[in-house]
């Protein structure tokens, strides 16, 4: 039997919107469900996608895994410890990428690695080997002394990507991994995601992106508006065709016809 290393029960997250984001939705309301009840289960070895729309409560949903943000109902285990009652443990079992990732404009992809590796704990000997290995895969060796500021987008995603992995966690949680991305830095990082699979590590990520999921995915879990609107393998989800799949469960769930 597989072994489960992420669980979420009844997972609710709720947000006050902002006057100004109510006059730019053009919406009277006060408070918004971003996740409503979500409950799922990831696995060891496999590479589970949360699949949704924009606004579905993917992004919130492993914002709330990775310890970032508290839910306000519900609960997740990750590697059997809670991200409401044990959220340092949490954090010590995961690596969290995001292409919203602010990193300050004057460090450079050496000082940052060091930094993150000495906050993880990671010896030096080790954190000096990860440099050395991952620099090299990702071709940031030769920016390893630029600014921040001064990098590419594709380059800056790849320095996000070995922070977020410095201390070699357990589980990987990646959020929209290839969003503003070119092809060719794109295609590095699916490609690592499936070694990282190889590896044995358990990886969650999030997209809208159909041919990311059908490329990488184990299982899949459709959300729709924060709620968890189906969950399988993608031969369940897709039966044969994932997009008409998707679309004909959300016009379902809307009340909508095509």
């Amino acid at each position: 039997m597989a072994e489960e290393i992420v669980r979420a029960e009844g997972l609710k997250k709720t947000f006050t919107l902002s006057r100004k984001q109510q006059k730019i939705e053009k919406t009277g309301e006060t408070r918004r469900v971003a996740v409503d009840g979500l409950s799922f289960s990831a696995y060891r070895g496999e590479i589970y996608g949360l699949l949704g729309p924009n606004g579905a409560g993917k992004t919130t949903t492993l914002r709330m895994l990775s310890t970032l943000i508290r839910p306000d109902a519900g609960d997740a285990f990750i590697c059997g410890h809670s991200v409401v009652k044990d959220p340092a443990k949490v954090r010590d079992e995961i690596g969290f990428m995001t292409s919203e990732l602010k990193l300050e404009g004057f460090f450079t992809p050496d000082y940052l690695f060091d930094f993150f590796g000495a906050m993880h704990g990671v010896e030096k000997g080790v954190l000096a080997q990860r440099k050395r290995e991952l620099f090299s895969k990702f071709g940031i060796d030769k920016f390893a002394e630029v600014q921040v500021k001064n990098l590419s987008t594709g380059m800056l995603q790849k320095v996000s990507l070995v922070i977020a992995i410095v201390h070699d966690p357990s589980v990987v949680i990646f959020d929209e991994p290839t969003n503003g991305l070119d092809v060719l830095t794109a295609k590095v990082v699916t490609d690592f995601l499936s070694e990282l699979k190889a590896m044995g590590k358990s990886i969650l990520l999030s997209t809208h992106i159909f041919s990311l999921v059908e490329k990488l995915c184990d299982r899949v879990g459709v959300i729709i508006d924060g709620r968890m609107a189906a969950e399988g393998t993608l031969d369940e989800i897709s039966k044969g065709d994932l997009e008409t799949s998707f679309f004909d469960l959300y016009h379902s769930i809307k009340g909508e016809t095509v």
